[in-house]
C-alpha cells in the first residue's frame, strides 16, 4: 500500500500483505481486539481495519505527532490513536479497559516521510536541522545531545548503535569542531562524518551508520523495544500471535532472543523427580520468518533489510517451529 501523507510525501508500506496474513485474522478473530504498535502512516492499520468485523477493534500507538495526526483523520468507530511509545503499550491498554488482545504488529522502521522531510533531521541526504525526535514534543533533539556530551560517550554511540568502526573518529572530529561551531544541521555533521571515515562501503554513504546511531538513541528505541516486546507479550490471549518487522541487526537480534526466550524453556536435571506435567513449558511457538519478495525491493528499495518475526502465543503447551 502506498500511503500519501501531509505534503505530499509519500511511505510505502513494507511487507502489508505478509504482515496482515500473519495475524489471522478471520472467523471469530475478526471480531477481536488488535494493536499495531506504530500507526506510521497508517498503512498496516487501515488493512488491518479492512479485515476487521464489526465487533472488531484496533488500538493503534506512535511517538510521532505527524503520525498522530495522519491517524485522526481515520473515522472508524472501531479505530483508537494513542500517543505513546508501544513500550507503554500495557499500561494504556489497562487504561482503555483491555486485558488482552488477539495479535499484536510492531513495524519498527522509520517511515519515509519521516527521512524525506528535511525539516524532522533524520536524512544526511537533505539539509535540515539536526534534530532526529521521532517525538518532537519532549526530549533532547540530536544536536542538543551533541553539543554537551562528553567524547567517549558519543564514540561509545556510534560504535554500539551504528557498529561504525571509525567511531573513536569521528567522535573526537565533532568534539573538535564543536569547539569552533555549533553542530546544528545535518549537512554539517554528514561532512563532518565523511571526513572522518577513511574507507567508504559500496553503494553507502559514509554517514549512514552515524546517523542510525544517533537516531537510535536520542529515541532510546532499542529500549523501548526491549519493554514493548515484553508488554505486547503479557498483552496477548492464548492462541494470539505477535509479528515484529525489523530494518536492521541491532533490532532483530532482540526480537530473535525475546522470541526464543518464549520458545525454548530451560528444563531441570531430568534426574530429578519431577512429573512430566510439572515441567516448565514454552510459553510461544515460532510461526514463520521471512523477508520482503524481490519485487517489493524493486518497488521500494527501503524494504531490503526488513525481516518479520512471527510467534504466537500458546494456551498451555507446545513446541518451537522454524527459525
Amino acid at each position: 500500500m502506498t500511503v500519501n501523507t501531509p505534503g505530499e510525501l509519500i511511505h510505502h508500506t513494507v511487507l502489508l500483505d505478509e504482515a496482515i496474513e500473519a495475524l489471522d485474522i478471520q472467523g471469530t478473530r475478526s471480531n477481536g481486539v488488535y494493536v499495531d504498535g506504530t500507526f506510521g502512516r497508517g498503512g498496516h492499520s487501515r488493512k488491518i481495519l479492512a479485515q476487521l468485523g464489526p465487533q472488531g477493534r484496533l488500538i493503534a500507538f506512535d511517538k510521532d505527532p505527524y503520525a498522530i495526526a495522519n491517524a485522526e483523520q481515520i473515522q472508524d468507530p472501531r479505530f483508537s490513536i494513542v500517543h505513546e511509545s508501544f513500550a507503554d503499550m500495557h499500561a494504556e491498554l489497562a487504561q482503555l479497559g483491555i486485558t488482552h488482545v488477539d495479535g499484536v504488529l510492531m513495524d519498527l522502521g522509520i517511515s519515509s516521510p519521516q527521512v524525506d522531510d528535511a525539516e524532522r533531521g533524520f536524512s544526511f541526504r537533505n539539509d535540515g536541522p539536526l534534530d532526529m525526535r521521532m517525538d518532537t514534543t519532549r526530549g533532547i533533539s540530536a544536536a542538543e545531545w551533541l553539543a554537551h556530551e562528553d567524547e567517549q560517550k558519543i564514540r561509545e554511540v556510534i560504535e554500539n548503535y551504528g557498529e561504525e568502526r571509525f567511531a573513536f573518529q569521528i567522535a573526537k572530529a565533532i568534539v573538535a569542531r564543536r569547539a569552533s561551531e555549533s553542530i546544528s544541521s545535518t549537512r554539517q555533521l554528514a561532512e563532518l562524518v565523511a571526513h572522518a571515515v577513511k574507507t567508504r562501503e559500496k553503494g553507502k554513504d559514509p554517514a549512514t551508520r552515524t546517523f542510525q546511531a544517533i537516531r537510535i538513541f536520542i529515541n532510546k528505541e532499542l529500549e523501548d523495544l526491549e519493554i514493548g516486546l515484553a508488554a505486547a507479550y503479557e498483552s496477548l490471549a492464548p492462541n494470539a500471535r505477535m509479528a515484529v518487522i525489523s530494518f536492521h541487526s541491532l533490532e532483530d537480534r532482540i526480537v530473535k532472543q525475546f522470541f526464543a526466550s518464549k520458545v525454548k524453556v530451560a528444563q531441570p536435571d531430568r534426574r530429578l523427580p519431577i512429573r512430566d506435567v510439572d515441567l516448565p513449558k514454552p510459553q510461544m511457538q515460532l510461526i514463520s520468518r521471512m523477508k520482503p519478495t524481490e519485487q517489493e525491493v524493486l518497488r521500494n528499495p527501503r524494504a531490503r533489510s526488513a525481516i518479520m518475526r512471527v510467534a504466537e502465543r500458546l494456551a498451555e503447551r507446545g513446541a518451537g517451529g522454524a527459525q
